[in-house]
């Protein structure tokens, strides 16, 4: 046990204290977590309140006073705290409960003042109907959008409130701006000339606008699971995107901790160094020795993503959306899943004598690899189908499938899981009995790379 334990801490120092390890499985996930929570820094700087002009030209007579109202700036004050309103309200009660310390409640108002910005001060100005529209285009090209002046200029067209006879369609206008002008400014000024121009339209049609938006509007409907313990409401985006979170994690995890196993042993074959280490060890301790070793590295590739997921989860205040059960489970599918890879890829790097010889025999290995990444979607959509729960118990992909199930919106019974885990462990046997036949026999083997049928021959005579 002790040659065992002297192996795996070698091959896990080996690993990690390479320069590649740390920028590439460390140092990115904590960049990312940096860029996260600076995302909150930039919230809370206000942007320069942009103050100018925009100009009219109305041939119809009905449209200025109106856009000229929606632009006023306590006009965009009051749609804007509806839709803090609305976004606030769009917050799951639960999320708002673990966000209720000023800090965090503060950071998220910030966010969303960031996104909107601050309410401009447009003076809207009417020009005459013969204005020359190229010579009320030259402010716009002085100076930029942050100086002031003509920001933008609206030029009605004259049949945008009445269609003259015959005509099927109403006109529209054209909007020319200043560049550089911030894209939140201008979808106000089209947001005010739509919502003019249709209002206008209705009235000349004889209709009350009133009335037309109350038969017209649906107030906004946040559906809710109902479960056994009781209600909770949706998030869609999050419940579409927890379970290739997980699956992810697992198998980034498992297939950085299994290459860099089969890496190291066809480096060490080729180098001959395994014949000194066999002269101290047997293959099967030093096949032991490189899984355990292997396996905390994937361990720390685990643990760095899968902290940088619940970072950045607590970092949108939505960290109440996971179910901490899950990390559990996502362990122990680990154990299971990295085992089992990890076995193949100790047989495989043993059986070669380069990289390039591996590529034929770790095919099959792959393809059983990515079987999870192709049905994630119908998988995650329809957990409790028959494909589903039979996959669920299907070694090698069986972690993957039951985790995917688990963080679906419909976990699958408890007996299920446990009888996953089971069924892997089983499944972890006898892959590493496989895996020590073929490497007591290949590690010593040098020459042609065997085939397929080959490898069985040895694990008969082993």
């Amino acid at each position: 046990m002790n040659k065992i334990y002297h192996i795996a801490l070698t091959e896990f120092i080996a690993t990690v204290a390479t320069k590649g390890f740390i920028i590439g499985i460390v140092i990115t996930p904590i960049i990312i977590l940096v860029a996260v929570y600076g995302m909150q820094s930039l919230f809370n700087e206000k942007a320069p309140r942009i103050v100018g002009e925009v100009a009219i030209v109305d041939p119809t007579g009905e449209l200025f006073v109106g856009i000229g109202a929606y632009l006023k700036p306590e006009s965009m004050a009051r749609r804007r705290g509806l839709l803090k309103e609305f976004a606030d309200g769009q917050i799951p009660a639960q999320i708002k409960q673990l966000t209720t310390a000023p800090g965090q409640a503060e950071a998220r108002r910030n966010a969303i003042d960031a996104i909107l910005g601050e309410e401009p001060q447009l003076d809207v100005v009417e020009l005459d109907v013969h204005t020359d529209v190229d010579k009320a285009k030259e402010p716009l090209r002085e100076g930029d959008a942050q100086s002031g002046g003509r920001l933008a200029l609206v030029v009605i067209h004259p049949d945008a409130v009445i269609k003259p006879e015959g005509q099927t369609r109403f006109g529209s206008y054209d909007l020319f701006v200043k560049e550089k002008l911030d894209d939140r400014i201008e979808k106000e000024v089209h947001a005010a000339i739509r919502s003019t121009m249709v209002r206008s339209r209705v009235r000349a049609a004889g209709l009350d606008p009133g009335e037309i938006r109350a038969l017209t509007i649906i107030g906004n409907v946040t559906s809710r699971i109902v479960t056994e313990e009781g209600e909770k409401e949706t998030n869609p985006v999050l419940t579409a995107l927890m379970p290739i979170a997980f699956m992810l994690l697992l198998f980034v995890s498992v297939l950085s901790g299994g290459q860099y196993l089969m890496t190291t042993t066809i480096e060490d074959k080729s180098s001959r160094v395994i014949e000194v280490l066999l002269s101290a060890v047997s293959p099967m301790q030093l096949m032991t020795g490189k899984i355990i070793g292997q396996m905390a590295v994937g361990l720390v590739i685990l643990a760095a993503y899968a902290g940088m997921g619940m970072g950045t989860l607590v970092a949108f205040s939505l960290g109440g959306m996971l179910d901490l059960s899950l990390l559990f489970y996502l362990v122990v599918f680990y154990f299971i899943a990295f085992s089992v890879m990890a076995s193949l890829m100790a047989a495989i790097g043993a059986a070669v004598n380069e990289m390039r010889e591996a590529q034929t025999l770790m095919t099959p290995v792959m393809l059983a690899m990515m079987i999870p990444w192709i049905l994630w979607l119908p998988i995650s959509r329809d957990p409790n189908s028959m494909f589903a729960v039979i996959t669920s118990f299907l070694p090698p992909i069986n972690t993957f499938v039951m985790l995917l199930r688990m963080s679906s919106t419909a976990p699958p019974p408890g007996w299920q899981v446990w009888l996953s885990i089971l069924i892997g462990l089983v499944s972890v046997y006898a892959a590493v009995w496989l895996a020590a036949k073929v490497f007591r026999i290949g590690i010593l083997m040098f020459g042609k790379p065997p085939d397929f049928r080959t490898l069985i021959r040895w694990v008969r005579m082993a």
